[in-house]
């Protein structure tokens, strides 16, 4: 599998990252992660509302070049380097029904499904008990095939909100444990 990684670019907020926000700005609590953390955007609005909040990214250059700029970012793949539970996690998966994975950003390979289940499985190792992890996907990819696995992995599972764009709709899911 050839991975492409934007360079200096990050991976800008656009509609996706707005209908987390304006669905997530309330959350409060200890402890948040933010995964694929990109510009940062939602780890900054997250430190609003929590005492510690750490962003992951897998690309370096992304993390270092951060436009909303927070502390505790480290660069790994889903929350794979971490051994803190978390009250609250959020990810803007890279859900885009792929045949290869291009930009890790975007593309989540076979059906949306093959990059977000191994961000599930690092989750599941950094969720609290009585924790929530809340990630957007789209029904341009198997959604229904992420919410079975969520449950399959013990969490509880259920559609918070969804958003209609011309070619898409996205869809902002809620797993509790």
């Amino acid at each position: 599998m050839q991975t492409k990684f934007l360079k200096n670019e990050e991976y800008p907020p656009s509609e996706d990252t707005f209908f987390i926000v304006k669905n997530i700005e309330d959350e409060k609590g200890d402890n948040a992660l933010d995964i694929g953390s990109g510009s940062g955007y939602l780890t900054k609005l997250l430190s609003e509302n929590f005492s510690l909040v750490v962003g992951t990214d897998i690309n370096y250059a992304v993390l270092k070049d951060q436009t909303y700029k927070t502390e505790n970012i480290v660069c790994c793949s889903g929350s794979d380097a971490l051994k803190i539970k978390f009250d609250f996690i959020v990810c803007n998966l890279p859900y885009l029904a792929t045949d290869e994975i291009l930009d890790i950003a975007t593309d989540g390979g076979a059906e949306g499904f093959e990059i977000p289940k191994k961000i599930f499985d690092s989750v599941i190792n950094n969720i609290a008990e009585n924790g929530k992890f809340v990630f957007v996907t789209s029904s341009l990819s198997n959604y229904q095939k992420l919410i079975d696995y969520a449950q399959k992995l013990g969490l509880k599972t259920r559609i918070m909100a969804k958003k209609k764009l011309f070619f898409e709709e996205l869809i902002l899911v809620e797993a509790t444990n």
